[in-house]
């Protein structure tokens, strides 16, 4: 038997001498199971909302988009195009047009961004569940419609009940500007029917037509803004990724879900890193309750020090109950803390304890969480490190001190 582990566990669970040394005892641990605790909890929120914007995003954008890196628009007309088509896991091949143009409903107008989709818009992104009003139709009968975000349908004051339809003004390619400037804009209107709802930053800048109809509204001559991939759920995104770049090479930009918005992923996971930091800093200051239990343990237990240095310990062992000691405050501390921050995380995920303020505001009624297990093993990981150098402090200069000050 291990004898320094022997001794050490019968000291944290035995009765000290002076009551104030079990108090700050008990106060370490707390602080430490609270510390934890507290880390599992507020980074698995962080992963729930950022799986629910990725799962928001993830239902508008395509797996793979392909931008020019020159210009705003190219043209389709190589062989490299009819090699992406041929792409065992590419299953969904789009192109789209992307422009901005001003809107005019009755008398408001606002400037959004148009996106002429193909039919198969709908089967390579799941916009159909994000309809809150009205339904995904684009095209009737030979009739174009339009779907508008939620935000763009707010600042226009647009309603699908009315039988307005929405106007768009565009420049004309080529022409210079005329002393009408009417005569030097393309005109067309279309009717809505259906108001989608994403997020605040695609909802307030996006309304979805027909390619058709934005092709001849922007006159695109065959040229598109982009191409949109919807990959086989089975296939490696990166892998295929990597090909395609291969095949178009440095003359376009291929971006998957997470590139298409990499701004607010990293904003999203660099406040999550900031709120960590933040708490591993409190249960710094926490861990302080330990040093002064181990010292003042050390003092107490100064009778057992004799004993044991007249049976033939050395300084060395002696160190090491007291280390021990220190590390077991801060495994059971920290195992404790996050088994009752995934308990806590569990509770929320069933049963929603904690709702989101102003109900049914929000698409989500209660807070997100999404527990990762490698979030986890970074909690339990610096907590461990935390609790070694607490414990190795008092440890390495209190009980040196003591020892050599009793030796003489």
């Amino acid at each position: 038997m291990n004898l320094p582990l022997f001794i050490a566990k019968r000291y944290l669970v035995s009765k000290k001498k002076q009551n104030v040394i079990n108090i700050i005892s008990g106060i370490s641990v707390a602080g430490i199971i609270v510390g934890t605790m507290a880390l599992v909890i507020v980074l698995s929120v962080f992963n729930g909302f950022n799986s629910l914007i990725e799962t928001f995003f993830s239902n508008f954008d395509p797996d793979i988009k392909i931008t020019s890196e020159r210009g705003k628009m190219f043209s389709t007309d190589d062989e490299r195009f009819e090699k992406l088509k041929q792409l065992p896991d590419v299953i969904h091949y789009a192109e789209v047009i992307e422009e901005v143009a001003l809107l005019k409903y009755n008398q408001q107008q606002y400037v959004a961004v148009v996106k002429g989709v193909p039919d198969n818009f709908a089967r390579y992104t799941n916009i159909d569940t994000l309809i809150v009003d009205g339904d995904f139709l684009l095209n009737d009968n030979g009739i174009s419609y339009a779907v508008v975000g939620q935000g763009v349908a707010y600042n226009l004051g647009l309603g699908l009940t009315f039988v307005d339809p929405i106007r768009l003004f565009v420049p004309q390619k080529g022409r210079p500007t005329a002393v009408n400037p009417a005569r030097a804009l393309n005109y067309d209107y279309i009717y809505p029917s259906g108001v989608f709802s994403v997020l605040e930053e695609i909802d307030s800048k996006y309304i979805i037509v027909p390619f058709n109809f934005a092709a001849e509204l922007f006159e695109s001559n065959n040229h598109i803004s982009a191409i949109e991939l919807g990959l086989n759920p089975d296939a490696n995104a990166k892998k295929v990724q990597k090909e395609i770049e291969s095949i178009l090479g440095e003359s376009f930009h291929v971006k998957n879900k997470y590139q298409q918005h990499d701004l607010i992923y990293k904003t999203m996971e660099s406040e999550k890193w900031a709120a960590y930091l933040i708490l591993v800093f409190i249960l710094v200051v926490a861990s302080f309750n330990m040093l002064g239990s181990l010292s003042m343990l050390i003092i107490d237990k100064k009778e057992d020090l004799f004993i044991l240095r007249s049976m033939g310990a050395n300084s060395t062992l002696i160190r090491r109950i007291f280390l021990f000691e220190g590390w077991m405050i801060s495994f059971f501390g920290a195992i404790i803390g996050a088994i009752l921050g995934i308990l806590i995380c569990w509770a929320q995920i069933e049963f929603e304890l904690i709702g989101l303020p102003g109900a049914g505001s929000f698409i989500i009624s209660a807070y997100p969480v999404k527990i990762i297990f490698s979030d986890i093993l970074i909690i339990l990981g610096i907590v461990f490190f935390i609790g070694f150098i607490a414990s190795w402090y008092p440890v390495r200069f209190i009980s040196q001190r003591y020892l050599l000050s009793e030796s003489n």
